[in-house]
């Protein structure tokens, strides 16, 4: 016999749990459930087709079903799934040392988000100083308006409220100061600091690119103070800029850098990318994770570079990111009321608006364009890097659409004239 453990609430009782656990509207997903897609294009249920600038926040670096893709995949899938990394990984071992040769990095840890390999960055940096016999170095200085993941160490990083509120309280070791500030941040370094932690551009934090100049001073000061240079490139890395990683356009190169989102292509993977002097204290058994690093997102995460690291394939990035960002100019140009600002570089680009941003989302989704709100009322757009002129062209049809539903000039006689 079954023992019943608790009496069963009362009928409105239980009526009244089930709406206390339904989400906000605001929290709510749009309205649309997608089945399938092919290069920078969704389609959704109905039959209705989306071109997705959003791509899935910056992820689907390939688009869609990119044929290498699925095949690196269902050529994994049908070999090997997972082991753990308690043994030799081939295609791990294949796909770090191919990043280590593209890049500033000796050595490279895998994880499966850009937060985990955050964390693997911030744990990095603070038993680099305690390796040396300095463990009171520990403190992180980030910037305002960051963003560096979902976890609690990673939303004390970003330090934004709206992400810290009620979940008790806040790690400890971060500080911010106002990007661009150095007044602000020589007077936050202090003899516990350990490093510095920025986005090239923050893309959550309203597509805010941080000047060539300003990264050059960063780096100068890690340099002249002894701290470690953490770079979180999880978003503007993997070609999204027109770079490999959006750093090197300043010319300098970082101690630390995550990477996550593109460099998987739709499959989860991140990765942490070091110097063998910053990583020296991490060794076996410091940090671990059961399934970074597997099988499968290998085999994506190669499949990923052989299509970004061939040749054109980033210039064609610059090439349709100029091509995208003079068009907008024309969209600004036409409708200042409601575009006011466009912001980025590459294929990472924002607006930020005269209108709610939330409107300006759903009235581009009602014209079949999926965009990326951001903070400080802006939108992201985050094409696919395989994106063409096409693409770009339909984009700046459904744009326009927009800007001209929202326009709070649309009605009157001077725009009438004018047209």
């Amino acid at each position: 016999m079954v023992r019943r453990l608790a009496e069963a609430p009362a009928r409105g009782q239980t009526r009244r749990r089930e709406r206390d656990l339904r989400p906000s509207a605001d929290l709510c997903p749009a309205p649309i459930a997608f089945e399938r897609g092919e290069g920078a294009w969704l389609v959704a249920r109905g039959g209705e087709r989306y071109l997705d600038f959003g791509a899935g926040i910056a992820v689907n670096a390939l688009g869609h079903a990119h044929p290498h893709l699925v095949a690196a995949l269902t050529e994994q899938a049908g070999k090997l799934w997972h082991t753990s990394n308690l043994f030799e990984i081939p295609e791990g071992e294949r796909l770090g040392r191919r990043l280590v040769d593209a890049t500033f990095a000796d050595v490279a840890f895998f994880a499966n988000s850009g937060a985990e390999a955050n964390e693997a960055a911030i744990k990095m940096a603070r038993k680099y100083h305690a390796a040396g016999g300095q463990p009171e170095r520990y403190r992180i200085v980030t910037f305002e308006g960051a963003f560096h993941g979902r976890t609690l160490a990673t939303i004390a990083a970003g330090g934004q409220a709206k992400y810290i509120e009620g979940f008790g309280p806040k790690v400890e070791g971060f500080d911010q100061v106002p990007t661009g500030d150095f007044a602000a941040l020589e007077a936050a370094i202090t003899p516990e600091t350990a490093a510095l932690m920025i986005e090239p551009i923050q893309g959550e934090g309203g597509l805010r690119v941080i000047p060539h100049a300003a990264l050059r001073r960063l780096r100068e000061i890690c340099d002249a103070r002894g701290l470690l240079l953490i770079m979180d490139e999880v978003q503007t890395g993997v070609g999204r800029t027109g770079k490999l990683f959006a750093h090197e356009w300043s010319g300098i190169a970082p101690d630390i850098m995550s990477a996550a989102k593109g460099i998987g292509g739709g499959f989860p993977l991140g990765v942490c990318l070091a110097t063998r002097e910053a990583a020296r204290g991490m060794t076996a058994g410091t940090h671990g994770t059961t399934f970074g690093g597997n099988p499968l997102a290998m085999a994506v995460g190669n499949a990923v570079l052989d299509v970004v690291l061939a040749d054109g394939f980033l210039e064609h990035v610059r090439r349709t990111g100029l091509l995208l960002k003079q068009k907008l100019a024309g969209l600004k140009d036409r409708y200042p009321q409601v575009i006011q600002e466009i912001r980025g570089e590459g294929l990472m680009l924002g607006l930020r608006l005269g209108v709610p941003n939330t409107d300006f989302t759903a009235a581009a989704r009602a014209e079949h364009l999926l965009v990326i709100p951001a903070g400080d009322n802006v939108v992201r757009l985050l094409p696919p890097l395989i994106v063409g002129e096409a693409d770009v062209a339909a984009a700046i049809e459904r744009l326009e659409a927009t800007a001209a539903a929202l326009d709070p000039m649309k009605d009157t006689p001077l725009r009438g004239a004018a047209e």
